[in-house]
């Protein structure tokens, strides 16, 4: 058994105190951990902005063999333009509120991603965050929902839980980020500025794109990057929240405190994927409080250990454990946290 497979065996967290909420666990935490440092803030995006131009750099000048190298760093440092829009949206970049917008909108352009859609719908999960039929990421069909959808939509479901998961986020993206009933009346207004920006950004960047370098020329300098991005952002999101022992728990029994604290996963994965990602991994502290920016996340993470290390749940990233959660974590059980596809099958 891996160490990884050995590691999530283990369905020895312990549950969280009822009595604990979240604001007790954020009081333990370093004040220093909430500071926002503008120099930190944008010397990390510079430096973001430099690593997608080098990627890109990559691409037009080294051999094709080379290529699918230059794909991974840059579609990996995309990636970082996410996680910057992510802090924007959590107001943990810039102290002023009109910053974080502008600059969450032109991170997200390159992805096609509405800066506005992404930050309410994923306020959502940060809300209800491992509850059932109510959170928006990675959340497990029922057996009875499973059993009663049409056979295409249950093979469609099959694959993103399966070895497709690295296309979930594509799928989340085309789903519910350009549907304006998944926002409220008062919402809809910021909804629409930010659908129309990559609306017209799309419809003036890749023509002009096909238009200097051909069909190929999009395919190589966005399309494959673009693919990378979503990669990432699927197995980020999926590894979050997601290990055989993880439970999802109904609105009556769903505790805040558990959810954020023994609920969501610090993965380690290389180290130069989490410079570029800016440590988007170390993701419990996160959930334990939004206003943390990204700098801060390890301070933070230290501190949940010393104060709550026997809830943090930890694990590596490698095809071990993806293919752990791809062949166990598929539907909910009440018990045991998920079925697979074959468990019900027998």
């Amino acid at each position: 058994m891996s160490a990884t497979t050995e590691k999530f065996a283990k369905a020895s967290i312990p549950s969280v105190n009822a009595d604990i909420q979240l604001k007790d666990i954020i009081k333990t935490l370093p004040r220093e951990c909430f500071q926002k440092d503008r120099r930190k803030a944008w010397s990390f995006l510079f430096i973001n902005v430099l690593a997608v131009s080098l990627g890109y750099v990559g691409i037009a000048t080294l051999p094709w063999f080379l290529l699918p190298l230059a794909w991974i760093f840059t579609g990996t440092a995309l990636t970082g333009f996410f996680v910057l829009a992510h802090d924007c949206g959590h107001r943990s970049f810039a102290k002023r509120r009109w910053v974080n917008d502008w600059v969450g909108h032109i991170m997200t352009l390159p992805l096609i991603y509405p800066f506005h859609c992404w930050r309410i719908l994923h306020d959502r999960h940060h809300l209800h965050t491992n509850k059932l039929l109510i959170d928006n990421a990675w959340d497990p069909w029922t057996l009875e929902d499973y059993t009663q959808t049409n056979p295409f939509v249950r093979g469609f479901y099959q694959a993103l839980r399966g070895r497709f998961w690295w296309l979930g986020s594509i799928a989340h993206w085309a789903v519910l980020h350009f549907d304006l009933s998944q926002f409220s009346e008062r919402d809809r207004a910021k909804v629409k500025v930010s659908i129309a920006s990559v609306v017209i950004f799309a419809a003036v960047f890749f023509p002009t794109l096909i238009a200097m370098t051909g069909i190929w020329g999009f395919v190589k300098f966005w399309l494959l990057p673009w693919l990378v991005y979503h990669f990432w952002m699927s197995t980020f999101t999926l590894v979050h929240h997601t290990a055989p022992n993880i439970q999802f728990r109904p609105a009556e029994t769903w505790s805040a405190a558990e959810a954020q604290l023994a609920g969501t996963v610090h993965c380690t994965y290389p180290r130069w994927v989490e410079f570029l990602c800016h440590d988007i991994n170390v993701h419990v502290p996160h959930h334990i409080c939004v206003a943390i920016p990204s700098y801060n996340l390890r301070m933070a993470h230290e501190s949940l250990k010393q104060n709550w290390g026997s809830h943090i749940q930890e694990s590596k990233f490698s095809w071990a454990l993806m293919k752990e959660i791809g062949d166990r974590c598929h539907l909910y059980h009440p018990e045991k946290a998920y079925q697979s596809f074959k468990d019900i099958q027998r």
